[in-house]
């Protein structure tokens, strides 16, 4: 069998260890990826092994809050464990959205401990032409 070694694994382990698991009141970060994709914006955030019914996500002015708690798998009395590796707890992320975006319409999705959601871009954000009168006729400007 090959074995990798990663030098921060054991590092990122012991800090897990010794900072304990996730609590509500001090929830572990959740990495996360944006981009923009055509009228909408994208925000996803890994969250493997978190059921649906335990992401809370909430929008509060422009301040978009996802929560998710990993909980222990039930086990057996006679199992015993000799790794465990994946954190457990609370995981919490915190995003500023701009007031271009549409709050009131995003859309969320979780497959594959991904959770998807996307905001379209507020329609007074999107750039529109203006008409401009000048006696003679009218000229469009792109704006």
């Amino acid at each position: 069998m090959l074995m990798r070694t990663d030098p921060f694994r054991e590092l990122d382990r012991l800090a897990q260890q010794l900072m304990g698991p996730g609590t509500w009141s001090r929830p572990s970060p959740m990495p996360m990826d944006a981009y923009r994709e055509g009228e909408r914006y994208v925000v996803a955030f890994d969250i493997p092994g978190v059921s649906a019914d335990a992401i809370d996500i909430d929008v509060e002015r422009n301040m978009l809050t996802v929560k998710a708690e990993r909980r222990p798998a039930a086990k057996a009395d006679d199992v015993q464990m000799d790794l465990s590796e994946r954190p457990l707890g609370v995981f919490s992320r915190q995003v500023v959205l701009a007031d271009t975006l549409d709050t009131e319409h995003i859309e969320a999705d979780y497959d594959a401990g991904v959770l998807t959601l996307r905001i379209p871009i507020a329609e007074r954000a999107k750039p529109r032409k203006i008409a401009i009168g000048d006696g003679s006729g009218r000229r469009e400007i792109s704006g």
